[in-house]
């Protein structure tokens, strides 16, 4: 039985329990590989809308603003073309019911940040953005806006996962992170005017034709507003596997850039015990308004980590992944750079 009293991350037992009692519930049968240790994948529905803007809920319904802001109705059950620099909102499979105590938060999923892919989970009446009240009762969504390139999905894609949590831990233990600015090639940045990247497609795009590498100079890198890139953290990240971690995408204090769209960590990521130790932790990073200049070594984020209610069954990597032992690393979707 699992425990929904204690506080802390729900693992992946429970969130089975809560798929078996109809806390979660879906359009289609779940898939096997869905449940990911700490988290839930969550899938895309058979429709979508171009908006013109993005928006929150606050007293109306998803559905009601919709009616308000979309331009035209996207059929993803066909596949679709979502373009870069437009903002679109999806219906996801998945509804929810849950139980009091049992609150929510979404994050793009790594492979979804590493395409520069701006995603974030809406509910009726909600007024924040990735985060589910406790006990909230309803459909949920999710705003799409591709920053860098276009993008094909479909009904089932996978863009963002969902987090499970009871109540609210006394405690969060909290680690910097670091940026690697050393070696031949030390990051990539997203090319302007590349081609369609289809987020279902793995190891199916040539690196080349999307990423330019990087050679910082004296371990620096100057970070020009606007642009997207991807680098690696200095040292390894390790996920123990009694908690889960989220990587802040923003801090003002280090810096005046984003860090991180895809900020979950499961527990086992990069553990002896997953077979990982080593693994680095990916930063997709885009400078704000004005030019930045990055040195080896600088602090650039923060890993926040959280207790889980009790030890996972399964941990990151048991049901396969491309990023456990990476360094730097693009998405799943190319090709290994110089292969």
């Amino acid at each position: 039985m699992s425990d929904f009293t204690r506080p802390g991350i729900l693992p992946c037992q429970a969130i089975d329990a809560l798929i078996a009692n109809g806390a979660i519930s879906a359009a289609t049968p779940f898939e096997t590989d869905q449940v990911q240790p700490a988290s839930l994948d969550l899938r895309l529905g058979a429709r979508a809308w171009r908006v013109r803007a993005s928006f929150l809920p606050g007293r109306h319904t998803v559905r009601e603003r919709i009616a308000s802001v979309a331009m035209h109705e996207v059929d993803l059950t066909r596949s679709a073309v979502l373009e870069r620099g437009c903002v679109y909102i999806a219906e996801l499979q998945e509804r929810l019911k849950l139980p009091p105590g049992v609150s929510a938060r979404a994050n793009p999923k790594s492979s979804t940040g590493r395409v520069d892919v701006f995603v974030r989970l809406l509910t009726d009446r909600g007024n924040r953005f990735d985060d589910v009240d406790a006990g909230y009762d309803g459909p949920i969504y999710m705003e799409i806006a591709p920053q860098t390139f276009s993008v094909l999905v479909r009904t089932g894609t996978r863009l963002n996962q969902l987090r499970l949590k009871a109540g609210a831990p006394e405690r969060l233990r909290v680690e910097s992170v670091g940026v690697d600015l050393t070696g031949e090639i030390a990051g990539f940045r997203g090319r302007r005017h590349a081609g369609l990247v289809d987020l279902d497609k793995e190891d199916g795009h040539d690196p080349r034709d999307f990423w330019e590498p990087l050679h910082p100079k004296d371990g620096q890198l100057l970070l020009d507003p606007g642009e997207f890139y991807i680098l690696a953290s200095k040292g390894a990240v390790e996920i123990p596997v009694m908690e889960a971690a989220e990587m802040t995408p923003i801090d003002p204090s280090v810096g005046e850039f984003r860090v991180h769209y895809a900020g979950f960590f499961d527990p086992g990521f990069g553990t002896d015990e997953a077979h990982g130790k080593g693994s680095k932790g990916v930063l997709e990073v885009r400078s704000h308004e004005t030019p930045f200049i990055l040195e080896d070594g600088q602090t650039v984020a923060r890993l926040v980590y959280e207790p889980l209610t009790e030890k996972p069954e399964r941990l990151y990597g048991d049901l396969g992944s491309h990023y456990q032992r990476q360094g730097l690393k693009l998405s799943k979707h190319f090709k290994v750079w110089g292969e």
